[in-house]
């Protein structure tokens, strides 16, 4: 694992300070003055200006970066720039050099190829980023998968078809902003077995009633399916959970949408089953975890 502010420090900024030392030492400043002015050692300049300090290729020839330094360089050396200025100019532009895509971010991702496995545009930094949000909601759905690992009896809630455990994102509209397991979690043997680490898209059904309950209302991010049965119903609303049951020959969609008219606060949603369809559990929580939590009452 590398952080960016490492590519910032070995890439960066000995780059830059060299420029600006050469800068600085054209415009007739001494070697001592640009030791004070860049708060480093006079054998760091002295470094900098027999080539002593390795230097990226790609910052030296970045416009941005050589601009910066001409700016800064000759505000220095008039006294037009104090070195707190001179500082935030520098911060303003590696902050800009983070967005993905960029000269920063790109060096990230070439020394992190993990990165680049992610689409759209990002900064390393940005707290409400989406590459936060995803990573986040994807660990969530991981905390709660090991919950049902480890919770002793899971397997025999799993339903012929499968469960699933999901997650969405705070804005999500469609499947491919719903992380959950590829494939189903499918009793094998008496045990609960789970296909692979959780994606985003990758459940249809579990992801789809999500969406559907959130669109009518539901202030859910998270839902697990499990077998239905009227003894579990019944546990679930003892144990806090409104539940709303439905027939399964309606449209799911439909049938989640008046029971969450009739019930707003609904946490679990029972479809009873109906001609050749399997009664389910829909239970809906905060998050992952949370979700997991909520089916222990069944296993006791």
């Amino acid at each position: 694992m590398k952080f960016i502010e490492e590519v910032v420090v070995e890439e960066f900024l000995p780059t830059v300070r060299s420029m600006l030392a050469e800068d600085l030492r054209e415009r007739g400043l001494t070697q001592s003055e640009v030791a004070a002015m860049l708060g480093i050692s006079q054998s760091a300049v002295s470094k900098y200006a027999h080539g002593e300090v390795a230097r990226n290729e790609v910052v030296l020839g970045d416009e941005r970066v050589t601009d910066l330094v001409s700016r800064v360089g000759e505000g220095l050396s008039t006294g037009d720039m104090s070195r707190v200025q001179a500082l935030i100019e520098a911060e303003v532009l590696i902050r800009r050099l983070e967005t993905r895509g960029d000269l920063l971010a790109t060096l990230h991702e070439e020394s992190m190829p993990e990165l680049a496995d992610h689409e759209g545009e990002f900064r390393i930094h940005d707290p409400e980023s989406e590459l936060r949000t995803t990573e986040r909601v994807l660990s969530s759905v991981r905390r709660g998968l090991r919950t049902l690992e480890n919770a002793s009896g899971f397997a025999g809630l799993i339903p012929n078809v499968g469960s699933n455990l999901v997650e969405c994102s705070p804005d999500a509209v469609t499947i491919d902003d719903v992380a959950g397991v590829p494939g189903r979690i499918f009793d094998v043997k008496g045990r609960a077995t789970i296909p692979g680490d959780p994606e985003f898209g990758v459940s249809e059904h579990v992801a789809n009633v999500l969406l559907t309950a959130r669109e009518h209302g539901s202030e859910a991010s998270a839902a697990l399916n499990v077998r239905y049965d009227p003894s579990l119903s019944a546990l679930l609303s003892e144990n806090g959970h409104t539940v709303v049951e439905f027939e399964g020959e309606k449209d799911l969609d439909e049938a989640i949408a008046a029971a969450l008219d009739s019930e707003p606060d609904a946490t679990v949603l029972a479809q009873t089953g109906g001609f050749g369809i399997e009664p389910v559990i829909y239970v809906l929580g905060e998050d992952a975890p949370a979700v997991a939590e909520a089916i222990k009452p069944l296993l006791r």
